[in-house]
């Protein structure tokens, strides 16, 4: 059964992602072209428009906030209208129903292994080699997938019963540009909001790349607490409403 439920995954994650370049002439280059223009766009406006130098490798540093961004906006998006797009499958195959959101983010992880690797390419052609912190990489993305996987399954389910859910994660995604941050630096935040920022996952997350990559140090114990329980308390609720809401998903699809 177990292995039932792997090929079940594995099939969709495959499906999503050639879904996804269908079509497209440029097919996969998409995937590096897209953080490449709004690295170049985000690092003309903040240093020739509204001029401020005081970051070093400032395009390095966009990235490091746009490839987790980039893959947050899209995992969730592909994980919420996940069921809706599956009805047909969801009816004719009995498979634990979590199983669709959760593959929806894991299809996004192939776009995000080739955006990691343009991050460390330009990272190690214009800052410097890896240094003994990237063993935290793994670990922080990790929970990054797991904050998102539990996220999906919320609006995935509400999705099912209000159609207008993938337009407000929509417009979320936008806000969320201005309240990470991808183009600031942490310090700026004042004071009373940055334990608020710490318990956003995606903004310990490009704070936490930020440490590791660029400072060469450890991210602060406190922010890795902080993504840790932000990331399983968000898989435990996201469990929880789509458990109690999937039971009515047949009638709705």
């Amino acid at each position: 059964m177990k292995h039932q439920y792997s090929f079940v995954v594995s099939g969709l994650v495959q499906k999503d992602f050639k879904i996804r370049y269908r079509n497209m002439s440029l097919g996969m280059f998409w995937s590096l072209l897209n953080p490449l223009v709004m690295m170049g766009v985000l690092t003309f406006v903040w240093t020739k428009i509204f001029v401020n130098n005081s970051i070093p490798h400032f395009p390095v540093f966009v990235l490091c906030g746009l490839v987790p961004y980039n893959f947050f906006t899209l995992a969730w998006a592909t994980g919420t209208v996940s069921i809706v797009e599956n009805a047909g499958l969801i009816k004719r195959v009995p498979i634990p129903r979590e199983i669709i959101p959760v593959t929806g983010v894991l299809s996004n992880c192939i776009h995000l292994l080739i955006q990691i690797g343009l991050l460390l390419a330009l990272l190690l052609a214009f800052v410097g080699g890896p240094n003994r912190h990237w063993v935290w990489l793994p670990f922080i993305w990790g929970m990054e997938v797991i904050f998102v996987c539990g996220l999906s399954m919320i609006t995935a389910a509400v999705n099912v019963f209000v159609r207008d859910t993938r337009y407000v994660v929509e417009s979320a995604n936008l806000i969320l540009m201005w309240l990470v941050p991808i183009f600031y630096p942490f310090d700026i935040i004042p004071a009373a909001y940055r334990d608020v920022y710490q318990f956003n996952a995606l903004a310990a997350l490009v704070m936490a790349m930020r440490n590791i990559l660029l400072e060469n140090r450890a991210p602060a114990s406190s922010l890795l607490i902080n993504l840790t329980m932000s990331s399983l308390v968000m898989l435990g609720v996201g469990l929880l409403v789509f458990r109690q809401l999937s039971t009515r998903f047949y009638d709705h699809l």
